[in-house]
């Protein structure tokens, strides 16, 4: 891998030289048994600027973060230079981190929504909560909150019940929780996927936020899928690949596409529509008058060869929807087809039964073995193909996990392997190939099917939610990114207050278009 410096302190590090650095890790590795998953990596990052660390699934960004933290030691030989001293990567701790005035925020940060905000902020403070008289000082611990949230200009009070905020506020909260005890310039604040788990609208707000920390003297390592977003607040920009340093550059004049470039190793198009798609057939799935939980009367229809996006505000009903179809959720009104044949499931596997695949949100949670094999984690959904009597057939369950692996161009150790040793985009395609090699007959239901998903893998799951369309399957696709529903979808539907309030499609289908529509109650 070649290094790109731009001589200034956030330049790759060149024969130990560091200049003015806030943070900078020298020749830093890590290998798990065979696996390498740092080689030889070197960058620093400058005092007061905010630094990107972007990379794909499986290129090192969250190794590195985990040796800085302490939660893993580097191999011998890497050194980590941070508060004006140097550390062994060998030797690091979470004690030496913090010590060293590293703090760090991730994508699901510990805080405790039944508490206040005051005792949120006491827990992580090395004050602690205020005593007297073997009791808790409850107002000077609010004064003492107040004064915090003041400091960092959260919108928030001490005695608010942490829950009560919005998503950002939370995140605000706990960013001013990993700087309060920081009465200097020393300190590095690591941002590990900040917005997330963050609906649209409420990214700016923390970016917003994260632009003024920055203007104030602190010196931030931010790491996110999110291009744009990277581009939108970073200084400065480290790109690792396959657990190697690729380049360590200024942001100014970088464009997604070079970023794009530099994290895959080619230039991909994931701006044009899939494109490709065929006049759609007949009627697959039809819904009239859906009800139940947050939804209201949601009535759609959805055609053989088509993707139909569905668009909607945090708490719209977009998973319930998909969970109704699929018989995981109860519905209290309304009726849905397949194929012209009333489809009623009141279970998951009578939904299967009917031809229906559904990929989740929560792949860790809802769909994901991480313990059992790449094998096992393909073949669940079909494990009646292998069984000959009180037996599995273990040589064809392997046969066709390593033609699936091939097909899915799924990429790790090997079949054998823990589903938890391949990148969030592997494993994604792992849970995509389970239900495409069952060749559901007529529906593919998609909750967020590239969250958390580096943009290399991102483009070849495309290339299969295409191929589905192309063999004729429907496809019901949910997403909050908006790029990739005007990307992927024939049509978009509005999903808002429990019904469906509009439809996009011809050339009003960009983000865009779909924004304005997702927000035009509240313009009014």
């Amino acid at each position: 891998m070649t290094r790109e410096p731009d001589g200034g302190a956030a330049a790759a590090i060149v024969d130990g030289e560091r200049p003015g650095a806030a943070l900078a890790v020298e020749r830093l590795a890590k290998s798990f048994g065979p696996t390498r998953a740092l080689d030889d990596v070197s960058f620093a990052v400058a005092p007061g600027r905010v630094h990107g660390l972007v990379g794909g699934n499986g290129s090192g960004k969250s190794t590195l973060i985990k040796i800085l933290a302490g939660v893993h030691q580097g191999d011998p030989g890497g050194l980590l230079h941070v508060g004006g001293e140097t550390i062994a990567a060998d030797g690091m701790t979470p004690a030496l981190a913090m010590g060293h005035g590293l703090r760090f925020v991730h994508q699901d940060p510990a805080v405790f929504l039944e508490l206040t905000v005051a005792e949120n902020l006491a827990i992580g403070s090395a004050a602690g909560f205020p005593a007297r008289g073997g009791r808790i000082a409850w107002r000077e611990l609010a004064a003492r909150a107040d004064a915090v949230l003041e400091r960092f200009e959260v919108e928030a009070r001490a005695t608010d019940r942490l829950g009560d905020l919005r998503p950002a506020g939370r995140t605000m909260v706990a960013i001013a929780r990993a700087l309060q005890d920081r009465h200097d310039a020393g300190s590095v604040l690591v941002l590990d996927e900040p917005t997330a788990s963050l609906p649209e609208h409420e990214v700016e707000t923390l970016l917003e936020a994260i632009r003024r920390y920055a203007a104030a003297g602190e010196t931030i390592l931010y790491v996110s899928h999110r291009l744009e977003e990277v581009l939108a607040i970073v200084d400065d920009v480290t790109v690792l690949r396959d657990g190697a340093h690729v380049t360590t550059r200024s942001a100014d004049g970088l464009s997604t596409d070079d970023l794009v470039a530099a994290i895959v190793g080619r230039r991909l198009d994931v701006t044009t529509p899939l494109g490709g798609a065929t006049a759609p057939g007949d009627v697959r799935l039809a819904v009239d008058g859906l009800a139940g939980g947050p939804l209201k009367d949601v009535s759609l229809r959805v055609r053989a060869g088509e993707i139909v996006g569905i668009a909607g505000l945090l708490g719209s009903g977009r998973s319930e929807l998909l969970r109704m179809i699929f018989g995981d959720h109860d519905r209290d009104a309304g009726s849905m087809a397949l194929d012209a044949s009333t489809h009623a499931p009141d279970t998951p596997a009578a939904a299967m039964g009917a031809g229906v695949a559904f990929v989740p949100e929560d792949r860790v949670r809802d769909a994901a073995f991480l313990d059992l094999s790449v094998t096992a984690n393909l073949s669940a959904a079909q494990l009646g193909r292998y069984r000959h009597g009180l037996r599995l057939r273990k040589g064809a369950e392997r046969a066709d996990a390593t033609d699936s692996i091939a097909a899915f161009g799924i990429k790790g150790p090997g079949r054998d392997a823990p589903l938890s040793a391949l990148s969030g985009g592997n494993q994604q395609k792992v849970i995509l190939a389970r239900w495409l090699r069952r060749s559901p007959r007529l529906l593919l239901l998609l909750d967020e099917p590239t969250q958390g998903v580096d943009v290399g893998a991102r483009a070849e799951i495309y290339d299969v939610i295409a191929a589905a369309r192309a063999d004729g399957l429907a496809v019901l696709l949910v997403s909050s990114d908006l790029e990739e529903l005007a990307h992927v979808c024939d049509r978009v539907l509005i999903l808002r207050d429990g019904r469906i309030t509009a439809e996009i499609s011809g050339p009003g289908l960009d983000a865009h278009g779909i924004t304005e529509r997702l927000h035009a109650e509240e313009v009014r």
